[in-house]
Formats: structure tokens, sequence, C-alpha cells
């Protein structure tokens, strides 16, 4: 890996050490919102935490923003974790599903 993939990794891996940032991850998941309709979802933060903790999602490119005349869409991105994936989990599934694999034939 080079340095940038893993600088990158790591600011995936900060993003999602925060619930609050999970939960908003979750939120983008089922839609596209606008940065109104995050906040409304969080009522118990204010409108700059939740400023905030967008900034740590998309220096993470974990989601995207795109202005539509006064507002901006939101939208998840999820190569990086798709890329978190694949280095860190994928080998491991894919060596107990082989196991699975081997119980099952033997």
């Amino acid at each position: 890996m080079s340095e940038a993939e893993n600088s990158a990794d790591d600011l995936v891996f900060k993003a999602l050490a925060a619930p609050v940032r999970r939960r908003m991850l979750d939120v983008l998941r089922t839609a596209p919102r606008t940065t109104g309709e995050l906040c409304a979802h969080f009522p118990e933060l204010d409108r700059t935490t939740v400023l905030q903790h967008l900034r740590v999602l998309e220096r993470a490119e974990l989601v995207t923003g795109e202005r539509q005349g006064r507002e901006r869409r939101l939208t998840l991105a999820p190569l990086p974790i798709k890329r978190i994936h694949d280095r860190w989990i994928g080998d491991y599934a894919r060596a107990a599903v082989q196991l699975l694999d081997d119980l099952d034939r033997g």
C-alpha cells in the first residue's frame, strides 16, 4: 500500500469511529438528502455540529455534496468502504467460506 492509500484509509477509519457519523451514513444510505434534511434527522445536534461531522465524512470521501440552487444535496459514496472491505475483510471472508466448504465436503 502506498502512503497516500494508507492516509486515505486512516481518514475513513477516523470518520467511521464516531457513532453519530455512522448514523449519518445510515440516513444517507436510504436516499440522498439536503443538508437541512440531514440536520432534521439529528435534532439532538445543532446545525454547526452536524456540519462539522459532515466535513469529516467528506474529507474521508464517504459523502459527496452537490449544489442544487440554494441547497446542497448529500450522497453516500461507498467506494472508500469497499476499499476498506477489500483490504481488511475480503480475504478473511473468502478463507471462512473456503473453510466451511471444506468442512461440508469432509
